[in-house]
């Protein structure tokens, strides 16, 4: 390792993460919790919520999050057995050049994601502030936010501390005020939604939500101490606390019938407090996003990620509006081209390489490994054309794909226990 990478090495952009900066549970816990307590999961819950009655909005939740706990528990997994990022885990399977392709996908989606949290947050307070132009909301925000990503994965602990259990009071507090208003939990499960929607498009949107952070589980728990630590965490927030954001999003839409979560909180005369507390919220996923997008451009270009959160931050700045405006169409975006990234790490890892990969430095790692590519966009088209959940097609596809590819036409490089 060059003496530059020595000393940008506390993130280890570009190798393993070394034990003594491994992290116990709940500091991963908070991490993962602030990075899956995502306001744009309340909004999703909210466009659930005026399409479904409450039981399917209930069941579609529980098993797109499931869904989703599985393929981010996976990807945890390997992550904290090879205390790699997902950029770096790529070159095994896409090839030491073949990675550019995941990360670029990988970081342009989070430079995305960043630019809808900025929008989200700005828009409502603008609506509060109305003399403030929002062009000057939007540039402040997602410069304050670009700021503290450079500060790494500390900054990230600090920020998710204080926003998990802020976000966690307002969404109960909201749920609460809408029960009281319309006559608590029955009435909310008599609800009659204003839309229709089937339930695999339900679950697909859950999923779809935010696939794009999960696929990118192993930028944070590649720190953690164990094996059992990464998983249950990483299951547990993205299960749990995001069944919690959309849960938040859904009753107070049902009862209103506004899926921006911003517009529910404005009727119960919350806004302020939400605020607060949703800027909280946001800035910790948008620093996620930031420091994950940071990683990929750092992969492709071999320069640090804190230059490209810089990058990155005012260019997610720039486009927020925009994706803010075309939300449901970022989504099907995300569905169509992460998902598969994710099944064709998982494929490499557990059934081409079954749990053993060499350490970078002993790995021959060829440059571009065309299989995985091909998996990848097969997956892809599942995506698109396939009936049913859209990014589980996805995942399975590129799976089954590579598997065959790398069994009978593209074997992979191979190495021994004392490699």
């Amino acid at each position: 390792m060059s003496n530059t990478e020595t000393k940008i090495s506390k993130e280890y952009e570009f190798t393993h993460v070394a034990s003594h900066s491994r992290r116990g549970f709940w500091t991963m816990l908070v991490v993962m919790l602030g990075f899956s307590f995502f306001s744009a999961s309340m909004w999703a819950g909210g466009t659930l919520g005026t399409a479904l009655t409450s039981p399917m909005f209930i069941l579609s939740v529980l098993i797109g999050n499931l869904l989703r706990g599985a393929y981010t528990g996976s990807l945890a997994y390997i992550a904290d057995k090879t205390g790699l990022s997902t950029h770096l885990l790529a070159h095994y399977s896409f090839g030491q050049k073949g990675s550019y392709l995941a990360s670029l996908i990988l970081g342009i989606t989070q430079v995305g994601w960043f630019g809808v949290g900025v929008a989200m947050f700005a828009i409502p307070v603008h609506k509060v502030f109305p003399d403030v132009p929002l062009s000057v909301l939007v540039w402040g925000s997602g410069l304050l936010m670009t700021a503290t990503a450079w500060f790494g994965i500390k900054a990230l602990t600090i920020l998710s501390a204080i926003a998990v259990s802020a976000i966690a009071i307002l969404g109960f507090v909201s749920v609460g005020k809408a029960f009281g208003d319309f006559g608590g939990l029955e009435a909310w499960l008599n609800v009659v939604p204003t839309q229709e929607m089937s339930l695999s498009s339900a679950i697909g949107i859950c999923i779809a939500s935010f696939i794009s952070g999960g696929s990118l589980t192993p930028d944070f728990t590649r720190f953690a101490k164990t094996p059992k630590i990464s998983v249950s965490t990483t299951v547990t927030a993205f299960f749990i606390g995001n069944s919690l954001m959309f849960f938040f999003g859904a009753v107070g839409a049902s009862f209103y019938q506004l899926s921006d979560i911003a517009d529910v909180m404005l009727k119960q005369g919350m806004i302020v407090w939400a605020i607060v507390v949703l800027g909280l919220n946001i800035w910790t996923t948008n620093d996620n996003a930031i420091y994950g997008s940071g990683l990929g451009f750092a992969n492709i270009t071999k320069l640090p990620k804190k230059f490209f959160v810089l990058i990155n931050g005012v260019l997610g700045t720039a486009a927020a509006i925009f994706l803010y405006d075309n939300f449901v169409g970022w989504l099907n975006f995300l569905n169509v081209l992460i998902p598969s990234i994710g099944g064709v790490l998982i494929a490499d890892y557990f059934f081409v390489h079954r749990r053993h990969y060499a350490h970078m430095d002993k790995h021959p790692f060829v440059t571009i490994r065309w299989s995985a590519i091909a998996a990848w966009a097969f997956g892809a088209l599942a995506s698109f054309y396939l009936p049913g959940i859209s990014s589980l097609n996805s995942v399975i596809t590129a799976m089954i794909t590579y598997w065959l590819l790398s069994r009978f036409i593209d074997k992979p490089e191979r190495y021994t226990e004392n490699d």
